[in-house]
């Protein structure tokens, strides 16, 4: 406080920093998750398992064909 009036210099004080919500709950790079459950499916057969809380579907083979899965965006 430079003058001990307890202002401070420009553009401090409370509501200036973060943690204000500013992120609207967007999960990791900006983008929505998509929580615990759903499926993950393979790109090359399209064979759909259930995802596994804790192990991403990038992380798990395809059954059918061993090629790496992704998660089923499919919101229906």
């Amino acid at each position: 406080m430079p003058r001990g009036d307890g202002t401070g210099p420009a553009g401090m004080g409370p509501g200036t920093g973060r943690g204000l919500g500013r992120g609207g709950g967007r999960g990791r790079m900006g983008g929505q998750s998509m929580g615990p459950g759903g499926k993950c499916v393979c790109p090359s057969c399209g064979t759909k398992v259930e995802h596994k809380i804790g192990v991403p579907c990038y992380d798990m083979s395809c059954p059918k064909c061993g090629i790496k899965m992704v998660r089923d965006r499919d919101v229906s």
